[in-house]
């Protein structure tokens, strides 16, 4: 029972944006992450396992509140040529000069988004500011788990330009929902990440194969159905139960990593004993 319940529960209050995964994706991540963690760190997590879940989609609630905050959580890798996309530098002062903050901002800057607050919680381990490295913590969480939704690296983001619009709430909202009690979680321990930014390009990049697969799944689904019924969600989580387990639990690995980095790269300050 323990922290997997808490996951599960008092989701209404978590406000939901129109795409990507839902409060109940994020909370899970959240809260696996710390199981990848190495001690004292994971120890130091255990003890904030409440706050980490209860905002790790505090991220998404900011959108409501400032609409500019929306680039923070895509890619649109499609935007920029084929796979792999080599015409989008992973170095942002240099994808500006080439293709113009407006056409970055459009297209989402995920990816160094995910560098950014890696570096703020770099810096909120520095101070020994522990209130703000949980609020870093797990605003970074938010947006690592992002990097692992494949529709948030696609401009068909919600399936909108094949026919299948809502696909995006369908897959991390509603498949989420209804199977979570079933998922298989087995997350890698952390690891530190050389390049915080070269990571989330490899992140997004390895999300992004999965975008076809998905549109496939989802059209098959509801092959013969009317409406969107419990025989298709069941379908569809036949269908891609795998890529869900992949992506969650990469996910898992990722966040619980880029939190064990910044501590290593802050110094590995001592860590209180208790909240």
């Amino acid at each position: 029972m323990g922290f997997l319940l808490a996951v599960v529960v008092c989701l209404g209050a978590v406000p939901r944006t129109a795409y990507g995964w839902g409060p109940s994706a994020h909370r899970l991540v959240n809260a696996w992450a710390i199981e990848t963690l190495p001690q004292p760190l994971k120890r130091f997590f255990t003890s904030h396992r409440s706050y980490l879940t209860e905002h790790a989609s505090d991220a998404d609630g900011a959108i409501q509140q400032d609409g500019n905050e929306w680039k923070n959580h895509y890619v649109y890798l499609d935007k920029y040529g084929r796979f792999p996309y080599t015409g989008l530098p992973q170095s942002f002062p240099r994808a500006v000069q080439l293709h113009g903050s407006r056409k970055l901002n459009r297209n989402g800057v995920l990816p160094w988004r995910i560098a950014e607050f890696k570096g703020n919680l770099t810096q909120a381990f520095e101070n020994e500011d522990w209130e703000a490295v949980m609020e870093h913590a797990a605003t970074l969480g938010h947006y690592v788990t992002d990097a692992h939704q494949p529709l948030h690296t696609s401009s068909n983001y919600d399936g909108q330009l094949t026919g299948q619009a809502g696909l995006a709430n369908r897959y991390g909202s509603g498949l989420v929902d209804r199977y979570i009690n079933f998922f298989i979680m087995r997350p890698e321990r952390s690891a530190w990440i050389e390049d915080p930014t070269e990571h989330a390009f490899t992140m997004v990049l390895e999300s992004h194969i999965w975008v076809d697969n998905l549109l496939l799944a989802d059209r098959q689904s509801r092959k013969g159905l009317v409406g969107y019924t419990d025989e298709y969600y069941d379908n569809l989580y036949s269908s891609t139960s795998g890529m869900l387990m992949q992506q969650i639990n990469a996910a898992c690995h990722d966040v619980g990593s880029y939190w064990y980095t910044a501590w290593v790269n802050a110094g590995r300050p001592p860590l209180p004993s208790s909240p």
